[in-house]
């Protein structure tokens, strides 16, 4: 039985301002709820006009407290910016306001440029090298177990809670999928951003996995982009703002917001960028309900996982909307 949740990153939309689409994010979780959707995931991005959420810790609260029964998490916390230990009472205070609602995600990006990179670690860089032991380091605080002989072997992470928030790590390469499976912890794969090989790193997460306490078995998730609509043709018009966000991205070119479908639509694109966009789509779903069910099956079926996350950057927020209700019909949630 396929699990279906929402990950939003808060895209600021032309014409809008970070509040709208906040209180849009807000809005929008509670129709996921509402929908059948089991998880609400935020995400965190730093020193962009563009998106909304810089502090989904903040965000998810904000969320929980909107809902009542959807888990609410961090798609995710980039980890390498941060004291484990800070993290762990951050997503330690969630869970004993939401115990059982809250996932902690982790990623090892830095959500922005160089500069925002310096500036939240004020000239103490860690790097990605110490990310394992940063991540053993918050799952022993989380559950208060740090082994004997570390640092802070007897320091506790308040408040203390018979619960804890899930732990996922998060990546689009194989780089994190051998930490998760060395570990033995949850993983998702962002197959939304469409790096290739993300099936490759799925089965060495399965084929690696060393069960842990917490995980006698590999627990796999993917995120993919889907934009539904009732006729296939408008989904791919609704989705002509995706492609030139990412298009963007990719040349290193900041928009100053998502742009609306109308201006992806005017856009003096040159052959390259059309070339790029197509090749862009391959790794995209786009149609109608039957065809966006269809696709998510063959992924679900290609990655080993029936927990799959989507995003579904709308420009419109009432098609963004209907977008999630077509696929919640779809699969019966």
């Amino acid at each position: 039985m396929i699990t279906l949740g929402v990950l939003d990153h808060s895209h600021i939309g032309e014409g809008q301002t970070a509040a709208d689409t906040l209180r849009d994010t807000t809005r929008l979780s509670q129709e996921a709820e509402k929908l059948g959707y089991s998880r609400y995931w935020v995400s965190e991005h730093h020193g962009t006009r563009a998106l909304a959420s810089s502090s989904p810790e903040v965000l998810i609260a904000h969320i929980a407290s909107a809902t009542s029964k959807i888990r609410v998490g961090s798609g995710g916390v980039m980890l390498s910016h941060y004291s484990a230990y800070k993290v762990a009472e951050n997503f330690r205070l969630l869970e004993a306001l939401y115990p059982g609602r809250i996932d902690l995600g982790l990623g090892r990006a830095p959500g922005g440029m160089p500069l925002a990179t310096r500036a939240l670690q004020n000239g103490a860089y860690s790097g990605i090298d110490g990310y394992p032991q940063q991540i053993a380091d918050l799952n022993g605080y989380l559950h208060d177990a740090m082994p004997s002989g570390h640092s802070f072997e007897k320091l506790i992470a308040a408040p203390i809670l018979s619960t804890a928030p899930e732990l996922w790590l998060l990546g689009s390469s194989d780089g994190s999928a051998r930490i998760a499976a060395q570990q033995g912890l949850p993983f998702a794969y962002a197959q939304f951003f469409g790096v290739p090989g993300g099936e490759i790193a799925m089965k060495l997460y399965r084929d690696h996995f060393t069960p842990s306490t917490l995980y006698a078995e590999p627990k796999p998730l993917v995120c993919v982009l889907a934009i539904c609509a009732e006729d296939e043709m408008e989904a791919q018009k609704l989705a002509a703002s995706t492609n030139l966000f990412f298009l963007q991205l990719e040349k290193g070119m900041e928009l100053p917001a998502f742009p609306s479908v109308q201006t992806a639509l005017n856009f003096p694109y040159s052959d390259y960028d059309v070339a790029r966009i197509h090749q862009g789509r391959q790794r995209r779903i786009v149609g109608t309900p039957k065809q966006v069910k269809e696709e998510i099956l063959a992924i679900s079926e290609r990655f080993q996982t029936q927990d799959i996350m989507i995003a579904s950057p709308i420009h419109d927020f009432d098609a963004r909307v209907r977008s999630y209700q077509l696929i919640a019909e779809a699969f019966n949630l």
